[in-house]
């Protein structure tokens, strides 16, 4: 069962999803909490919106935490996701030392840290993170099926 904490964190997430919709994202949010400093950052997927492909929720909410301590690593951080994270994500994960993983729903197809691969658990890389998977997963599958089910109704997807 989630903690207090991780439930609180992971609505944050889910709020940041909510915006992303606004611009025609996915909405999938990121929040990136140090245990030592608090709330870091927060962020959205914005691939739409910048013409980006790496604007993942995860990268961005990464890059700001990155920059709010002035270091790249962000060794007591945990990162809520409200998705769970793809290669590229988890790879930039495991890139920014993070200590822990908290999603809402899994991704069964590009699923990256349980669901398709567990980057984030493999010894052969120099950094492993804990994984906490299903915080609030179904409002986070609710955002992700509404948003696809109204891309379908106008013929988008």
């Amino acid at each position: 069962m989630a903690s207090e904490i991780d439930t609180k964190f992971m609505r944050l997430a889910l709020e940041e999803a909510d915006s992303a919709v606004l611009h025609g994202d996915v909405p999938v949010g990121c929040v990136v909490v140090s245990a030592s400093k608090g709330l870091l950052a927060s962020a959205h997927n914005r691939r739409e919106e910048l013409g980006d492909p790496t604007a993942h929720a995860e990268v961005l909410a990464l890059r700001a935490a990155a920059l709010q301590i002035g270091h790249w690593r962000l060794e007591d951080a945990t990162v809520y996701a409200t998705l769970e994270p793809c290669a590229m994500c988890a790879g930039a994960l495991v890139s920014a030392r993070v200590a822990r993983v908290v999603y809402g729903a899994r991704d069964p197809k590009a699923g990256a840290v349980d669901s398709v691969y567990s980057i984030g658990k493999d010894a052969r890389l120099n950094h492993r993170f804990e994984v906490e998977e299903g915080v609030l997963p179904d409002e986070s599958a609710r955002r992700l099926g509404a948003f696809f089910a109204r891309l379908r109704a106008a013929g988008e997807k």
